[in-house]
């Protein structure tokens, strides 16, 4: 087998067990008591480690009307989680960042982008204010 594959196999049997495993038998129970489901159990354990920031927000959506939600937030930030979604929240380094950054450096032409975008705004303002409209 090739390197990489053994590795995402590694990686998957890992994120399985960690999902199985830090979930625990207690909250599954507490789920099944509420009536709920755990989409964390019904969807690839994957997404809730994925590098990638669009599946992350998927992960933490799903995460919205969880019975367990709180439970499994306050576990991943008493085990200071080094990563993944974890109660609807993304941890990166033990830490709960608000948004996962892509990959790579930022786009060269953002401060550009917002450049014109401010100018813009500042020009509008400046109309309104000679039509008399007064703009907060």
């Amino acid at each position: 087998m090739r390197p990489n594959v053994e590795k995402t196999i590694e990686m998957r049997e890992e994120t399985e067990f960690m999902t199985d495993t830090l979930i625990g038998p207690e909250l599954r129970d507490q789920a099944r008591e509420t009536g709920g489901d755990l989409a964390c159990r019904e969807y690839d354990a994957d997404l809730w480690f994925s590098e990638q920031p669009t599946e992350l927000e998927f992960a933490k959506s799903l995460c919205t009307d969880c019975p367990v939600r709180l439970a499994c937030l306050a576990g991943a930030l008493e085990r200071h989680e080094p990563w993944g979604v974890w109660g609807g929240e993304i941890f990166e380094k033990g830490n709960v960042v608000a948004r996962k950054r892509p990959r790579g450096r930022p786009r060269k032409d953002a401060a550009l982008i917002e450049q014109a975008a401010q100018a813009e705004l500042a020009q509008r303002t400046r109309e309104l204010a000679l039509a008399g409209v007064t703009v907060s």
